[in-house]
């Protein structure tokens, strides 16, 4: 945990170094390229030792199916092979060496290596094999049009912004950034006219890395104070669960999950912050013409910690993990895509059963939540008094429903995760099977392109937001393609 805090704080300094000194206008992509790929791969080895050779020994036979098998196949193979890889590694490292513990968890860099391998191949496909009037809005703003070089691929995996800790971006943003046209493509307004008032301006991310770089401050010392006075363990201690009231419970449970938050708000915040210092993530100007640099955002703590829905926590949680989720299987799958979207999940993040019974309880309170929300809420969100009331009803029961759905996951075996269930008598699991049993559940169409894009767990809202922010960059070289670019992305909002 040292090594992996001071290798971010190094790369913090690097970025900056990396902005000044290499920046688009000085120096040729190349240069930038050669740069980050080896920063990377040398944290990388300081970070995790020789284990690190998995991250270019997974990346190496990524690119080699890519190049060898073809575009119209590659992107099953790519996924089969570096979700299997991933897997593997996840089998030995828990089950062999070290059960339960953090050192030498060359594990987490592969999670977001993982996921870079398999959008970039299933956008490669979309770009080079699949027809255009096929495509989603999203995917066919995401398409890759041209296979990248080697370099290139193992700097979009391997650089040093994002090899530690992320977040997944995607190629062409990466690329775009890399290339120094980030900040060319004109504002589109929502009437589809150009606004060319911030065109020229190269715009500084010195304020947004300082109020991030506080969070990250704010959390870290939360989590060296706070958290380590409510261990999570405690929900399932004998005496604690004999001696204490239901409401007690349930509260030390809400204050014990959230206490465990920070340590994710930390290193997500941080890693944010360091791309944000090289100059990646500015995502385009507001209305009074503020700069935005969330465009790679891993979460948004007030949403988060203020959510009335399952979805709405989840929609600002992890938020470059559930897009990724939602492109290469909730959008692709044939059948249950919430079900096969969960089951995907519990298998990129590991092999311990924890996750499982997190991510199988997480189908069931997702889905109940839908049912009644889809059923009830429109009810109450006529008055302002009792949308106020539902509100902070809601709020409640979201708290609980995550506590209870997440413990698992922290406590990582069986035998605890029952043993805390069946003190609560597996009451949030029958109620959820009560939910849909008694209220109908819409059922997702798919068939139609009105439809394709069905949001699941997490909202519409959320993928128009990622839309409107590639609204602000450039993805070709040419103005006539930076204006077809502009109308892509207006249709996909439209649509």
């Amino acid at each position: 945990q040292v090594n992996f805090v001071v290798c971010q704080l190094f790369a913090l300094l690097a970025a900056v170094w990396f902005r000044t000194y290499l920046h688009s206008s000085k120096t040729s992509p190349f240069i930038r390229h050669v740069v980050a790929t080896l920063l990377g791969l040398y944290l990388a080895l300081f970070c995790f030792g020789w284990y690190a050779l998995h991250f270019v020994i997974q990346s190496g036979i990524s690119y080699y199916i890519m190049i060898v098998i073809g575009v119209e196949n590659m992107h099953k193979y790519c996924f089969v092979f570096a979700l299997g890889y991933l897997t593997v590694c996840q089998i030995t490292r828990v089950y062999i060496f070290d059960y339960g513990q953090y050192s030498a968890d060359f594990s987490g860099p592969m999670m977001i290596i993982t996921q870079k391998i398999t959008s970039l191949a299933f956008e490669i496909h979309d770009g080079m094999f699949r027809k255009n009037e096929d495509l989603t809005p999203s995917q066919r703003c995401l398409a890759v049009r041209r296979m990248p070089s080697l370099l290139e691929y193992l700097s979009y995996n391997c650089n040093f912004m994002g090899i530690l800790a992320g977040p997944l971006c995607s190629y062409k943003d990466y690329i775009t950034f890399i290339e120094g046209r980030s900040y060319q493509l004109q504002q589109s307004e929502a009437n589809g006219k150009e606004d060319t008032k911030y065109e020229q301006t190269d715009p500084s991310p010195n304020i947004a890395v300082a109020q991030k770089l506080l969070i990250c401050g704010l959390s870290l010392l939360f989590h060296m104070t706070i958290t380590k006075t409510l261990p999570v363990e405690y929900n399932i201690d004998d005496n604690f669960r004999a001696t204490a009231s239901w409401p007690v419970r349930f509260f030390y449970l809400y204050v014990s999950l959230m206490a465990a938050r920070p340590k994710y708000y930390f290193a997500w915040t941080l890693a944010d912050a360091i791309n944000n210092a090289a100059g990646f993530g500015f995502r385009g100007y507001d209305k009074n013409g503020v700069t935005r640099w969330d465009l790679i955002s891993n979460l948004r703590i007030r949403q988060i910690e203020f959510s009335t829905s399952f979805k709405m926590f989840l929609d600002n949680w992890n938020i470059q993990t559930a897009l990724w989720l939602k492109r290469v299987c909730y959008e692709r799958a044939t059948f249950s895509p919430t079900i096969q979207t969960f089951i995907l999940s519990a298998i990129w993040h590991g092999v311990y059963p924890g996750y499982y019974l997190t991510f199988l309880t997480g189908v069931l309170m997702t889905l109940a939540a839908r049912a009644i929300r889809n059923n009830i809420r429109h009810y109450f969100v006529e008055s302002p008094a009792v949308k106020l009331c539902y509100d902070i009803v809601t709020w409640m029961a979201t708290q609980a429903a995550i506590s209870y759905t997440v413990v698992p996951f922290v406590l990582l075996s069986v035998k605890p995760s029952f043993t805390f269930y069946s003190s609560c008598y597996f009451c949030l699991h029958i109620a959820s099977i009560l939910v849909l049993l008694v209220f109908p559940l819409k059922r997702t169409q798919k068939g139609s392109k009105k439809h394709e894009s069905v949001q699941p767990v997490w909202s519409r809202k959320l993928e128009e937001e990622t839309l409107l922010q590639k609204n602000n960059y450039s993805t070709t070289n040419n103005s006539f393609s930076q204006k077809q670019e502009i109308t892509c992305r207006y249709q996909a909002l439209k649509q």
